[in-house]
């Protein structure tokens, strides 16, 4: 059977068409193939998209209602959850398989990522010390492909990945990890979530000269892995999870909640945290 042309799928978070006119790198991409407008799903976040573009159903079948959601069972919200099986249906590779056996998968950051039966997988995952302090890092599948990443481009830079460190260098070392899996397996399917351009339109909003330059320095951040693409006779496919446009009115939905008495809290250390069990009302706060 003749393989399969590679594929590279490139999440690149938060890009419109107002923000591709400062990246000419990624829009040759466009320019010598096609766009168009890609809808979304509501709720348009991180998790809920992928699952959406993996699967091709919505968070109705494949269960992934937002980046978090309040567990039931557990009486607790338990945000950005890790594991494959929290995803519903069949996967976009269980498909390719079935076209193509032996049809291979590299999954560079995209989420639910731990489990999902790919064949490289690389997501960040910090290590957890018992006295409670955090560092970055990663996870791998198979185990030795960590230490192949980080001696080639050092320690994944988890605290530029999201918080108020968040920036580039997260980005750069996906898409070179990206590139050395390229490079050293062969994928026949590529997936690598980008998430630069996500910060700097939420910290200034979407229409900023920080926004614009965040677009050009993304681009060139892109530029060897798209080059990297073409040598390989690869189709790239690049795609958003959603776009961000300007907020001028902030609904408060928990203070509401609160105010009718349907939202509960409990204090330690004189801060308020939600308290679930004894509320009858409350909205998850994605972020």
């Amino acid at each position: 059977m003749t393989r399969p042309t590679p594929l590279v799928v490139l999440d690149v978070v938060g890009l419109t068409p107002k923000l591709l006119a400062h990246m000419p790198k990624l829009a040759a991409v466009a320019d010598t193939g096609w766009r168009a407008q890609l809808g979304t799903i509501l709720p348009a976040v991180t998790c809920s998209v992928q699952s959406t573009l993996l699967t091709g159903s919505p968070p109705r079948e494949h269960g992934i209602v937002g980046n978090g959601w309040y567990f039931r069972d557990l009486g607790e919200v338990l945000l950005w959850r890790q594991h494959n099986r929290l995803v519903g249906g069949d996967k976009l590779w269980d498909a390719a398989r079935r076209a193509h056996p032996g049809y291979t998968v590299a999954n560079v950051c995209w989420w639910y990522a731990m489990g999902a039966d790919v064949d490289w997988t690389v997501t960040p995952r910090p290590i957890y010390y018992a006295d409670g302090r955090k560092e970055p890092d990663c996870y791998t599948d198979p185990p030795e492909l960590h230490d192949e990443l980080t001696d080639s481009l050092g320690p994944f830079p988890l605290f530029t990945y999201w918080g108020p460190g968040a920036g580039l260098p997260s980005s750069r070392w996906i898409c070179r990890a990206a590139q050395h899996l390229m490079a050293a397996k062969d994928p026949d399917l590529t997936l690598v979530y980008v998430p630069h351009l996500d910060y700097d339109l939420q910290r200034f909003g979407p229409s900023g000269i920080e926004a614009a330059r965040a677009a050009a320095e993304l681009d060139g951040v892109l530029a060897p892995l798209l080059d990297a693409a073409a040598a390989r006779g690869a189709t790239v496919v690049v795609l958003s999870e959603y776009g961000i446009t300007e907020a001028r009115r902030p609904v408060d939905v928990n203070r509401a909640l609160r105010a009718e008495g349907l939202l509960h809290v409990h204090t330690q250390a004189g801060m308020e945290y939600l308290d679930p069990w004894t509320s009858r009302a409350f909205a998850v706060a994605d972020h």
